[in-house]
């Protein structure tokens, strides 16, 4: 049996007349850039994650790019993340000219430990008296945001987070980016902070047909300045206030993207389904020594972007899969104060251990809304498979 890690295909299957249909209006229309399609899905995008304004940019890169640069971060600053993400969390803040300070995570759900970055305040940070800012004691750069990941589907612990910005008056920017959908008590992941960023890769629960983002807010000052950057700076044709970026959501995507939101509700609850069938699974298989399903953390819910375990012998399970014809991945297999770019910061693998240890741990499993319960059965007997023979 081949189970491939995400199957595109087949979600296509099920949609494939609106999207034609959605694609064939904009090429009946010449309208490519910033049109209808485009503010139709800003619209519909703030309504489902309950904040008034949105703004449709070229990627989810550009979407965190774009909300630091609103907040004003640039040279001499520094904003505080985790380095167990995909790079372009931190790439974002150094192609601002920006330094990432990064901050552990905590195991169960991998995303950002409030209790780390409250001790990183109290105790690498100093507060200007004369400034009121808030400087990093061994870069001497100026905190200005903080930014938690949303990792795999799952919220951060966003009041504690939200906490700890209250006490140091920093902005909150939330990298969204595998969390549309998913929830923090009430809250939408991406209203929760200041900014939320979101992408539409084509392997996100909610994708194009190539890259797209959009960066939502309840802010109309940073909704506006946001709009500003992604055209350059110009809010009227050839009158530029500030200097901006090329940063616009393709219609050809929005239109996408509108043919298949009415569907993600579904499709999120049907990965959800498979990760309480993946759960049950591994207990009834004897594997929960073996591995580990990723835990649901209190007030929060999952929309599995990725399903991922941890696990012992991860690499060997990796090539054991993969000879059984089984997409997995590993989502990071370096974290980020590992890697060589970011030597300069000098971090050393054990400053940071939860997500050094991730990282040797974590293997993404099939989750995708369409996999069958044969698929899913066929990989929880594979995994039992490997272990038994070891």
């Amino acid at each position: 049996m081949k189970v491939p890690l995400l199957d595109l295909q087949a979600q296509y299957a099920t949609i494939r007349e609106k999207v034609r249909k959605a694609v064939d209006d904009v090429f009946e229309s010449q309208r490519f850039i910033l049109g209808s399609q485009v503010s139709a899905l800003e619209k519909e995008i703030a309504e489902f994650c309950g904040v008034p304004y949105a703004v449709g940019v070229a990627s989810g890169t550009d979407a965190l790019l774009l909300s630091l640069k609103a907040l004003g971060v640039g040279q001499g600053d520094s904003v505080v993340t985790v380095p167990f993400t995909f790079f372009a969390t931190a790439g974002a803040i150094v192609n601002l000219g920006a330094l990432p300070l990064f901050v552990d995570i905590e195991p169960a759900g991998f995303e950002m430990d409030p209790e780390k970055l409250s001790d990183f305040f109290l105790g690498e940070c100093t507060f200007s008296l004369s400034t009121h800012k808030i400087v990093h004691k061994s870069s001497k750069t100026t905190v200005k945001a903080i930014l938690p990941v949303h990792l795999y589907g799952q919220c951060a612990d966003m009041d504690e987070i939200l906490a700890v910005a209250r006490r140091y008056n920093l902005p909150v920017v939330e990298d969204a980016c595998q969390a549309i959908g998913a929830a923090y008590g009430n809250k939408k992941a991406g209203a929760i902070g200041d900014l939320g960023c979101f992408s539409f890769f084509p392997s996100k629960n909610l994708g194009g047909a190539g890259d797209g983002g959009m960066v939502v807010t309840s802010d109309a000052q940073l909704a506006e300045r946001v709009r500003l950057l992604r055209t350059h700076g110009a809010q009227a044709t050839y009158f530029h206030s500030i200097v901006g970026f090329n940063s616009r959501l393709d219609e050809l995507q929005a239109a996408v993207l509108r043919a298949k939101l009415p569907h993600l509700q579904a499709w999120s609850e049907a990965r959800s389904e498979n990760a309480s069938r993946y759960g049950k699974d591994f207990q009834e298989a004897g594997l929960l020594s073996h591995a580990t399903p990723p835990a649901i953390l209190p007030n929060r819910s999952h929309i599995f972007h990725q399903y991922v375990i941890r696990c012992k012998m991860r690499d060997e399970l990796h090539e054991f899969l993969k000879a059984a014809d089984i997409g997995t991945a590993i989502y990071y297999p370096v974290s980020l104060h590992e890697q060589e770019c970011f030597r300069f910061l000098n971090y050393g693998a054990s400053d940071l251990p939860q997500s050094h240890t991730a990282s040797k741990e974590v293997l993404a499993l099939p989750i995708y809304p369409e996999l069958t319960d044969a698929q899913r059965q066929y990989v929880v007997n594979s995994i039992a498979e490997f272990y038994r023979g070891k």
